[in-house]
């Protein structure tokens, strides 16, 4: 097994938090703050039932720790600029895929993506691109997460180079 520190745990939480996030303040329609309020205080997004025992006693666990201010940053930055990483998503896509009209997971996944991708040059484009793959993989099949690898490649190639 390949030693993680707690700190990229941390920081990798974040990510899967804030497409959740985007997601639901988008789809769901509700302010951007309170979603970030509810994910930071433990309401959603963060905790699971457990059972316990013969009795099967219930109790909330914290699935991961999340750098809450890098979650907080990353989810009022992809909100605050959503128009233009949409605007710069578009160009970048083939009309195989329009952004649009995909599921609302990808398009939270591609904005947290292309928004690291153009305002944190201080994190490897390789593990910003392969964390975001990696987060694809949790929810689609192999089509979405290589096309996400590819689209991401290409788009990294054209703002970090």
């Amino acid at each position: 097994m390949k030693f993680v520190s707690k700190k990229i745990r941390k920081k990798s939480g974040a990510r899967l938090a804030a497409v959740q996030a985007v997601y639901m303040a988008h789809f769901g329609e509700l302010p951007v703050d309170e979603v970030i309020q509810d994910f930071v205080q433990g309401k959603i997004g963060r905790y699971v039932i457990e059972e316990e025992g013969l009795n099967h006693t219930e109790q909330m666990v914290e699935i991961s720790p999340i750098d809450t201010d890098y979650f907080q940053s990353l989810v009022k930055g992809v909100h605050s600029n959503k128009e233009s990483l949409e605007k710069s998503l578009n160009s970048y896509l083939n009309e195989k895929w329009d952004f649009d009209k995909m599921n609302g997971i990808m398009q939270a996944l591609l904005l947290c993506a292309v928004y690291e991708l153009t305002h944190t040059l201080d994190i490897d484009t390789k593990v910003l691109i392969q964390e975001y793959v990696d987060l694809a993989y949790a929810f689609f099949n192999k089509n979405e997460p290589k096309m996400i690898n590819a689209l991401l490649d290409q788009i990294a190639h054209a703002v970090r180079n």
